[in-house]
């Protein structure tokens, strides 16, 4: 059971990654993705560039330029920002950038091109609640947004601020004697980073202890409280240091909705609330994870939703989904369906299913992908088949738009069934900011919501 609660440690997984150090130099390997990652309010425009037949995307109206295997930005009026000097440019996201300009050398760039944080850094990160990561020497410190050191690079691991503190790996022998003999060794006895003894803590914003490093691991603070690792076992604090869940689990999620998870080997998984107080026995095998108010778990071999209150309230499946939107998938007897919050079933689970195209059965933008005969089509939230049965495939809607495939080519339907664009091409992908890349004799190109070509158009049918 071990290995399988293992495997449900996702939510914690981001913030492993945040206190080891993300490194930013896997990002430059993987080269630029100007469309990747992008925060839902940030605004994306897209513009054709005829002299060069390309896409200009403009990122809260800056764009990312390159000449000569560098990177560098433009304005959408073309004055040029940043000339093309780094080798690497992520993505403006509140007003800041992260840029490379050797292999390993980092830095922070703001919306007027300059470098906030000078590239002599081994790894930078986003501003977070004000201050910045960075690593230099080995070691992690703290700048503000101005780009003066606020907290000196002096910690072999740390996290980004959440809720005012930060985690840190503090190196013993660097602390005053008095304050190591309040520190129990044999709680961290099992922590130790090139042959030093290191300790887990907080610091605030001014890099002041809050509270004794004490900790073989810390999880960074979320919904007012933090996952901690003492004598090999986990529990929970709060701002204070207050055990609020002993530290005696053999695994401990992070608060997510004001509730908890703790593993015991051997026993299982139990939810406590936001006191808490025990609510479940230990009896869940994996939580798959949570939505709409519900979390979706596994017991054994079958699977069921939780409620804040602990209970189970709509029964058992063979396999059950995350809600989102409103429903979720379940499949029961090898049958698919969609149930609502209530339990009611928007779908009977009668439904065959053959998974081959991604987010069958899923809730998204109000509407089902189902699949009868072999045939595809779309129902709404009260399960009424909007979009008909009839078509060999299809994907699920994007934009107010599914590709769906009739014959053998593929077109474009909205929400209520209306053929908008006539099938024509022998592939179509879904529409990402108002375009969408479709195969016609053999090319490759880029139509709009109309069906227009807006890129690589000079063989484009008429």
């Amino acid at each position: 059971m071990r290995t399988r609660f293992f495997r449900t440690v996702c939510w914690l997984a981001v913030q492993v990654c945040a206190v080891c150090g993300f490194s930013t130099t896997m990002q430059a390997q993987q080269g630029v993705n100007l469309l990747e990652g992008i925060d839902a309010g940030q605004h994306v425009e897209i513009v054709d560039d005829e002299a060069c037949g390309c896409e200009l995307v403009y990122i809260d109206g800056i764009q990312t330029t390159q000449r000569g295997g560098l990177y560098g930005f433009k304005l959408a009026d073309g004055t040029e920002l940043v000339p093309p000097t780094y080798r690497f440019v992520g993505q403006f996201t509140n007003g800041f950038c992260i840029v490379l300009r050797s292999d390993t050398t980092w830095g922070i760039i703001n919306r007027r091109g300059e470098e906030v944080l000078p590239c002599v850094y081994q790894e930078v990160s986003l501003p977070r609640e004000g201050l910045i990561r960075v690593k230099q020497n080995g070691l992690y410190g703290f700048a503000d947004t101005l780009g003066r050191m606020v907290i000196e690079c002096q910690y072999p691991a740390a996290s980004a601020f959440s809720e005012g503190a930060a985690v840190v790996a503090v190196n013993l022998s660097t602390l005053p004697p008095q304050v190591v003999k309040q520190i129990d060794l044999e709680a961290i006895s099992g922590i130790n980073l090139d042959t030093l003894a290191i300790a887990y803590g907080f610091i605030d914003k001014e890099g002041q202890l809050l509270m004794l490093p004490q900790y073989e691991y810390c999880n960074p603070f979320i919904e007012g409280y933090a996952v901690v690792k003492m004598y090999g076992r986990f529990g929970v604090i709060d701002h204070q240091g207050k055990e609020v869940l002993p530290v005696k689990y053999d695994w401990v999620m992070n608060v997510t909705a004001g509730r908890c998870f703790a593993y015991v080997d051997g026993e299982g998984i139990a939810m406590f609330d936001n006191r808490f107080r025990r609510i479940t026995p230990f009896r869940y095998s994996e939580v798959v994870g949570f939505g709409d108010d519900f979390f979706t778990v596994r017991r054994d071999s079958v699977y069921t939703y939780l409620d804040r209150r602990g209970r189970e309230p709509f029964g058992v499946f063979d396999k059950a989904y995350v809600f989102a939107e409103g429903c979720a998938r379940v499949e029961r007897g090898g049958k698919v369906g969609v149930i609502d919050t209530r339990g009611h079933e928007v779908l009977p689970i009668a439904y065959q299913c053959s998974n081959r195209y991604p987010g069958e059965y899923m809730m998204i933008e109000g509407r089902v992908l189902i699949e009868r005969e072999g045939r595809f089509g779309f129902v709404d939230k009260q399960g009424r088949e909007v979009v008909p049965c009839i078509y060999q495939g299809a994907f699920s809607f994007s934009e107010g738009l599914a590709p769906v495939c009739q014959g053998d080519w593929w077109g474009f339907v909205d929400k209520e069934g209306r053929m908008s664009i006539a099938p024509r091409f022998q592939a179509a992908s879904q529409h990402q900011y108002g375009r969408a890349e479709v195969l016609l004799n053999n090319e490759t190109y880029k139509i709009n919501r109309q069906g227009k070509c807006v890129k690589n158009c000079s063989t484009f049918p008429k």
